[in-house]
């Protein structure tokens, strides 16, 4: 089952590798781990995505809160948390795939940021699952090479990580 799981740290050389440590300790996969500095540069945000059961889960969660320099965990949960991702995809450019990369690129509401007579490059942003799908429609195009940010992830409403 794919978790989404925030991390609220100082901000301090090694918290970084010590959160990240603790899933290669564990045998987890890390899919997708997105770090910055919050409001407050005394602080970062680290945002982790990963596939496991809810007990394996639940251990993870319990760990990190017993990290040094970590000061809360949560779980997001989808219903209640909105989540983002940026990928920057570089596409073969030719006169038979010009327009449709165009269309999608449209229907996606996506961006072109980059033109050359070999490749576009498109900006696209939204839940992975948009980024996914965009992805399906540009393989038969000719993907040429792609970077991906990996999931940010907030709570909707009043709810706050660092409350």
């Amino acid at each position: 089952m794919r978790s989404v799981i925030a991390v609220y740290v100082e901000n301090k050389y090694g918290v970084l590798s010590r959160v990240s440590g603790l899933f290669m300790r564990k045998g987890f996969n890390i899919d997708s781990l997105t770090v910055g500095e919050t409001d407050d540069p005394d602080y970062s945000r680290i945002t982790i995505t990963l596939n496991g059961d809810d007990y394996a889960r639940e251990q993870l969660i319990k760990q990190l809160t017993k990290l040094y320099n970590v000061k809360k965990v949560k779980l997001l949960e989808a219903n209640t948390s909105v989540e983002r991702e940026l990928m920057l995809v570089k596409v073969k450019n030719s006169a038979g795939n010009r327009q449709e990369i165009m269309a999608a690129t449209e229907i996606y509401r996506a961006k072109i940021i980059d033109y050359t007579t070999d490749s576009i490059c498109v900006e696209v942003t939204g839940e992975p699952t948009k980024i996914n799908a965009f992805i399906e429609v540009m393989k038969p195009l000719g993907i040429v090479e792609m970077c991906r940010t990996g999931v940010v992830a907030l709570e909707r409403g009043n709810k706050v990580l660092n409350g």
